[in-house]
């Protein structure tokens, strides 16, 4: 019987050259000691969204957003306390896959969120309000009880609460695939400073981090209903007086 001859890829691969083939392409050659260790930085591809000087860029009701300090300000007086949600939204597209990273800072009776995927919609509470959205939220809050969550804003609502990883099927509630941490022990990683927020969407899979720790994890099989590109913007919510900044944003496309 005759051999068959090996293509040179899969002979080098049964002679265990595979390191070498990496390393020419990457110039990073696997060790058997190496392991998963943290990035320094953010890596190439961000590009930030947000100059920390002016709204440019920006699309909101100047009556509730600023610029102050390098951040973007998100604030609710008692003289303009609102009846609905309000958004100011980043005007450079709609992204699809995606990750965005930013850090934010929110007074302990705020209220916000990050939206993404979203799609400007009619205020029927608000008919003035043209800055309503709907879709995937990373929920911010600052008593905690949210931050974390994915929520979809004027949608589905809650998809994943925060330490869980859900499989949204539609026709149903999410089903709870894992959990994996208790929202209290999360909780404990956030501060009443500057926090920072990674965002992954990534076909069906959408993955919020808070400070580094993994929040939630939903993988969206809801076709008829799922958003799969769209708008980006910050949340002030209905509620009492409060403050929420947002500064260092940037997006990595793919």
């Amino acid at each position: 019987m005759k051999l068959l001859k090996r293509r040179p890829f899969l002979a080098s691969l049964l002679a265990g050259a595979a390191p070498s083939v990496l390393a020419a392409q990457t110039g990073y050659s696997p060790k058997q000691s190496d392991r998963p260790e943290p990035r320094e930085g953010d890596g190439p591809g961000f590009e930030s969204i947000f100059d920390g000087k002016t709204l440019d860029g920006w699309e909101g009701d100047r009556v509730y957003w600023r610029v102050e300090g390098g951040s973007l300000v998100g604030e609710i007086t008692p003289e303009t306390v609102v009846k609905s949600n309000t958004f100011i939204i980043w005007q450079g597209g709609r992204p699809k896959d995606f990750e965005l990273k930013l850090d934010y800072r929110i007074t302990r009776d705020g209220n916000s969120g990050i939206n993404y995927r979203s799609a400007v919609i009619p205020d029927p509470v608000t008919p003035s309000n043209r800055f309503a959205m709907r879709g995937y939220q990373c929920d911010i809050d600052g008593k905690a009880r949210y931050t974390g969550n994915n929520y979809e804003e004027k949608g589905r609502r809650f998809l994943a609460v925060r330490g869980q990883m859900t499989r949204v099927v539609g026709g149903r509630p999410p089903v709870l695939v894992s959990t994996f941490a208790s929202p209290d022990d999360l909780a404990e990683s956030f501060t009443d400073g500057w926090n920072s927020v990674h965002i992954l969407a990534k076909g069906n899979t959408l993955t919020h981090l808070v400070n580094g720790r993994l929040m939630s994890v939903v993988m969206d099989d809801d076709v008829p209903n799922r958003p799969v590109a769209g708008r980006i913007g910050v949340q002030v919510h209905v509620g009492p007086p409060m403050k929420v900044e947002y500064r260092n944003i940037r997006i990595r496309r793919y």
